[in-house]
């Protein structure tokens, strides 16, 4: 997670023309003349193409006091989803819930004899 605000990011892309694709905003980052820790933040989104400046702000990890103006919550979530619904999801290894023991039992077929 890139020490950074999601503002600064969002400076550093004043001049990008949406539709853009990650290579692009990292490029004009640089050219903009961003820290380097914004340009961390650019290299750490998904390889997708962003509609706009709103997209890019919801898929970059950033220190979580950013002044995006979230709720905690919001925050939160974001940090839990890691960007765009539907992004990470696919992505993410999710233990598989416990099995009830009785629902597995009543699941096999019962011995033949």
């Amino acid at each position: 997670m890139a020490h950074t605000t999601v503002q600064e990011v969002l400076d550093a892309l004043r001049d990008v023309d949406f539709p853009a694709g990650k290579d692009e905003l990292v490029s004009a980052a640089k050219k903009a003349g961003a820290s380097e820790e914004v340009v961390k933040a650019l290299r750490g989104i998904p390889p997708e193409e962003y509609a706009n400046r709103e997209e890019v702000a919801r898929s970059v990890r950033v220190d979580p006091d950013s002044d995006l103006g979230y709720s905690p919550g919001q925050r939160g979530e974001q940090a839990r989803r890691g960007g765009r619904p539907g992004q990470s999801e696919r992505l993410r290894e999710v233990p598989e819930p416990p099995v009830d023991e009785k629902k597995e039992r009543d699941r096999r077929p019962p011995p033949q004899f």
